[in-house]
């Protein structure tokens, strides 16, 4: 009995570390290949088999489906990717997860050797200080581990021990039932959290010989519906169309079991011949393989079948789950969800479209304000009020988010938010001025007192040189045009001579009793408001070189 404990508790080692350097390799190789992320997820489009391509390359990338599902759920919950672009994406993930499959069925004792190894050399790397070195010994360490644990699994202690076969031969006698085997599939997947791991634990007890091929087809199964579990609890608390991909998820999975559970119940025998064909011999590479090799078959085929058919996975998930009535507009971010988190690299680039969106409000209410102004009109008054909100909520909720994200970027993302809370202040503190200039004009109106025809003219000019900053630091921001910088400097020393000299000409004229006093310190006001807009203008465009905004470039 102590035998059999002892040989029990050496497996779920070996499960134990296997998972621990899944985990490892997901988040160094996620960390390491951010860029590769950006610029698949920046070429979505509405072809179904980009869309496949896409998912399977981050899913290869990241080596987990289930951390590109809650990602893909992140994007559609942010309105970035519609559910039609969102489903090809899900099927391409369950196609790149086949990859540790493949790659844990090639192992051998030379192959095993080099691994272990790879573990040491990863945590020599670790100790370093520079951060992409580090990351590479996540990613070798967690590399190694996944062999490691894979070893302890397969060793004598674990399952050399009789009393362990016996174990597990009477176990999978009691289940030998195919729905029991997928529920066996199902719950252990949904239990540790990755189809990976689970398809790697019964890859290594077919090489091993405790379980039979027959009855591993039917796990791998139940573990391709068990990694739904991941996305279906990140769709817990977003919106209708979130819960409607996770839903897709699941029924595309689900669909593939019913149809190869089908297959394999009625043609078992043909379809183990088939496998012992394909990779004869007893030795475990040859057993491991039959099983990678059904898992890839089955997530290929199931996504050729299912493909055409996406307009109506999307209708029946609209079907099933409805729209939500209207309960008045509630302020939400439009390109940013928590469930981004997962993924820096995406994270932050949905963090610039959000402030990309906040500039723009912010340009819209500068502009706004002068109508309101000009025309002494509330016609505007509402949408300015409305675009403040906005503003105000956004700059709160990126700062809330960035700080959460801050926890897990290496030493390059930690520096884009440094600039990013810059460019948070910049871009609030511009509504701001705009709200400023919006209250000047009520005041105005409210007294019933208006600029002269030269004061309108001066600060028209002044209005238009703001304009072509607004456009220069939109582009410089939005883009990464550092050649746009020197124009958008030379565009502020204008404003800046434009302010001393407007604020001269001002006193001057109330000297000399050619002014209305009581306009006096609106049109001040006004002309210092616009400069100091400028500024912020500035200091957005040139935070692409430093994260202060400071007008000298940063290496």
């Amino acid at each position: 009995m102590l035998q059999l404990l002892q040989s029990l508790i050496w497996l779920l080692a070996g499960v134990g570390v296997f998972i621990v350097g899944m985990n490892f390799l997901s988040d160094a190789l996620e960390k390491s290949a951010g860029s590769g992320m950006k610029k698949l997820l920046e070429k979505i489009s509405n072809n179904r088999f980009s869309g496949v391509g896409i998912g399977a390359g981050v899913t290869a990338i990241v080596q987990s489906s289930s951390a590109t599902s809650v990602m893909v759920i992140g994007l559609v919950n942010a309105g970035v990717m519609t559910l039609t672009q969102a489903t090809p994406i899900i099927m391409g993930a369950n196609i790149g997860t086949t990859v540790t499959g493949v790659l844990v069925a090639l192992k051998n004792d030379y192959f095993n050797m080099l691994m272990y190894l790879l573990t040491f050399v990863g945590v020599v790397l670790g100790f370093l200080k520079r951060e992409r070195i580090r990351i590479v010994g996540s990613m070798l360490c967690g590399l190694g581990m996944i062999f490691v644990g894979l070893s302890i699994m397969s060793s004598e202690q674990a399952f050399g021990n009789p009393l362990v076969e016996d174990l597990f031969t009477n176990i999978f006698e009691v289940v030998e039932f195919p729905l029991l085997l997928i529920l066996v599939g199902v719950l252990f997947t949904a239990l540790i959290q990755s189809s990976s791991a689970a398809t790697g634990v019964v890859i290594a007890m077919v090489g091993t010989g405790v379980l039979p091929l027959d009855l591993a087809l039917f796990i791998i199964l139940g573990a391709n519906i068990g990694t739904c579990v991941t996305a279906l609890l990140a769709s817990v608390g977003a919106n209708v169309n979130s819960k409607r991909i996770a839903l897709i998820h699941f029924t595309f999975n689900a669909l593939g079991t019913i149809l190869f559970t089908a297959v394999i119940w009625i043609f078992r025998d043909s379809a183990v011949n088939l496998l012992v064909s394909l990779f004869p011999g007893d030795d475990p590479m040859s057993l491991q393989m039959r099983v990678s090799v059904f898992h890839v078959i089955f997530n290929v085929t199931t996504t050729l079948l299912l493909l055409p058919f996406v307009k109506l996975l999307v209708q029946y998930s609209c079907l099933v789950i409805k729209d939500k009535k209207a309960e008045g507009e509630e302020l939400t971010l439009r390109y940013v969800d928590d469930r981004l988190l997962s993924a820096p690299p995406v994270a932050l680039m949905q963090v610039k479209k959000e402030m990309e969106y906040m500039l723009r409000l912010a340009e819209t209410n500068v502009n706004l304000s002068f109508a309101a102004m000009d025309t002494g009109s509330a016609e505007h008054d509402e949408r300015l009020r409305q675009n403040e909100a906005v503003i105000d909520f956004t700059n709160h909720a990126l700062t809330k988010f960035l700080i959460r994200l801050s926890a897990s970027v290496d030493q390059r993302d930690e520096r884009i938010i440094g600039s990013y809370f810059h460019v948070l202040n910049d871009l609030e503190r511009i509504g701001d001025h705009a709200e400023n200039f919006h209250e000047i004009g009520m005041e105005m109106r409210s007294k019933g007192i208006a600029f002269s025809d030269r004061a309108r003219g001066e600060i028209a000019a002044m209005r238009d040189s703001i304009a072509r900053m607004f456009a220069i630091s939109k582009d410089a921001f939005e883009n990464l045009h550092r050649e746009r910088l020197a124009e958008l400097t030379a565009l502020e020393d204008g404003v800046d001579t434009q302010k001393s000299e407007l604020i001269a000409g001002h006193f001057t004229r109330l000297a000399e009793g050619n002014c209305n006093i009581d306009v006096s310190p609106y049109y001040s006001s006004t002309v210092l408001g616009l400069e100091r807009v400028a500024d912020h203008l500035v200091n957005i465009g040139y935070s692409i070189v430093n994260p202060t905004g400071s007008q000298t470039e940063s290496n």
